[in-house]
Formats: structure tokens, C-alpha cells, sequence
């Protein structure tokens, strides 16, 4: 889907590489407070479309959750969840049920479960603390499938499936599955960065590639593949509503142009 966006701010947060490789440093552009974007060009000729970053600071900028389930609605596409939430950002919460409302991993928001079963993913996400002195971000690599008791003190708990363990491990093996990407990942100051690339990826290429750029991923986790793979961007001077197409076994082909009504996003508050 073509993205509509001021030609300036796409020229100031587009990373453009000149000798193929990684690069050395990242181009961000503040979209509102402890909220920035990137646009990083693809790192090889596979590759035809860009990475899209998002670097939230969840001591400055709210993260919150909009949930079909918790607002008795139908699932919406992130654009329309932006305008209902009145999100700056969001992006997949994470992969869903058939019933087409549950998380596939464990998934509160406050006192509402949208889904109370811990599976056997490995990444979880807690955010919005209820005491000053914890870390805005909590992000745990689980080997089992227990609850973990600090949990208990985050408003929002999301459990996805894992890409990059918190050592920095790229923990896929190859396949020749490939997909367009929404993810999310942690650096190493605690910053959560939501990751959009429409061009697909095997998945162990792209934990290679988060890994090799400049954005200090130490840990990530997938959010959703294929179509249904959304980011929606809404700050002042920008309206980005991205989707994704390609996904092996599923929709093998780049053609689709819009996005997918999906039934719960992460999101960051719009600063108004």
C-alpha cells in the first residue's frame, strides 16, 4: 500500500545506503515526545521495499492496547484503530484465534483477559507499571509456560512468539517461509521499537538483519505476518497506513493494497 506522507519528513527519516552492508548509523525523526521514526532501505537486492521503525521511550510516550474483545467491536484495521484509540502508532498486539478476537499467546489489559492461557512462546511484553519504581518496559524471555508473579503489576501483558532472545540470539532456524513482517523489539536502554517491512523475509535473515543495523535490538518477538501485517502511523505532518502482502502458503503474492481489519493493536497515544 503506498504510503502517504510529506515528501520532507520521508527524506529526513530515509536511511539511503550507498555500498550495500549495514550501515553505521540510523537517521530518526521525532514524531512527537519519546517517539521517532526511521526508514531504513532494503540491505539487499531480495529486498524491495524498506524497514519501517518506530523507537517509542515508554518513560515519555504512553503505550496502550485497543482490543476487539475488551470494546464489544469488530476488528478494525490499525488506521481505524488509530482513530478510535486516538493512537499516534499502532501495530499488531500480536497473531489471533480463529474466533478472530483472541491473542494466540497470553493477553491482559487491566482486568480484562483477552486471553488467560500462557502457551509455549517464549516473549513477553508488560507495560504501564503501577508503581513508580518499576521499569516502564518489561520485557522477559519465558522458558516455561507459568506465570511469572511480576507480571502482576503491569496494566498490559502480551506473550508472542520469539525471534531474538535476550542475549541477542537469533533463534529461528533457516527456511525457505517467507513473509511480510510486524514485530516488535527491546534495546538496550528499555525503548520498544515497532518494525514494519511489507518486503518478505525468512525469518532468520530478518533477526540477521535487525541484528546487524544500528538499532540496538537486544531481544524481539513477532507480532504478525503476511496481510495481515499493519502498521498505521498519525503524527503531525505524517499519515502512514501500511500493509503487508507476501506470505508463503498463504497469500504468495505482493498484490494486496490495503490493510486488514485485525482485532487487537499495541498502540502509542497521540499527543494532542
Amino acid at each position: 500500500m503506498p504510503p502517504r506522507a510529506t515528501l520532507a519528513l520521508l527524506q529526513s527519516a530515509l536511511l539511503v545506503l550507498c555500498c550495500g552492508g549495514a550501515p553505521s548509523r540510523v537517521l530518526w525523526r521525532a514524531l512527537q515526545p519519546g517517539v521517532e521514526l526511521a526508514i531504513v532501505s532494503p540491505l539487499d537486492a531480495k529486498s524491495s521495499g524498506p524497514l519501517y521503525v518506530v523507537r517509542v521511550d515508554t518513560r515519555r510516550a504512553k503505550v496502550g492496547v485497543a482490543l476487539a474483545s475488551e470494546e464489544k467491536v469488530p476488528a478494525r484495521t490499525a488506521a481505524e484503530w488509530c482513530r478510535r484509540a486516538r493512537f499516534a502508532v499502532a501495530i499488531n498486539a500480536g497473531m489471533f484465534q480463529t474466533d478472530q478476537r483472541s491473542n494466540v499467546g497470553y493477553l491482559r489489559h487491566g482486568g480484562h483477559l483477552n486471553n488467560e492461557r500462557w502457551n509455549s512462546y517464549r516473549s513477553v511484553l508488560a507495560v504501564n507499571p503501577k508503581g513508580s519504581s518499576l521499569p516502564a518496559a518489561l520485557w522477559l524471555d519465558k522458558e516455561t509456560s507459568q506465570p511469572d508473579s511480576r507480571l502482576a503489576a503491569y496494566e498490559i501483558v502480551v506473550q508472542n512468539l520469539r525471534l531474538i532472545a535476550k542475549n541477542r540470539r537469533n533463534v529461528w532456524s533457516p527456511s525457505d517461509k517467507r513473509w511480510s513482517e510486524a514485530a516488535l523489539a527491546v534495546d538496550s536502554q528499555g525503548r520498544l521499537l515497532f518494525l514494519f517491512s511489507r518486503s518478505p523475509y525468512a525469518m532468520r535473515e530478518l533477526n540477521a538483519m535487525l541484528l546487524s543495523l544500528p538499532l540496538d535490538v537486544v531481544a524481539a518477538m513477532h507480532l504478525e505476518g503476511g496481510p495481515e501485517a499493519s502498521l498505521s502511523i498519525h503524527a503531525p505532518g505524517i499519515a502512514l497506513d501500511l500493509a503487508g502482502s507476501y506470505e508463503t502458503g498463504f497469500f504468495p503474492e505482493d498484490s494486496n493494497d490495503r490493510q486488514w481489519p485485525i482485532p487487537n493493536v499495541l498502540g502509542v497515544a497521540a499527543v494532542r
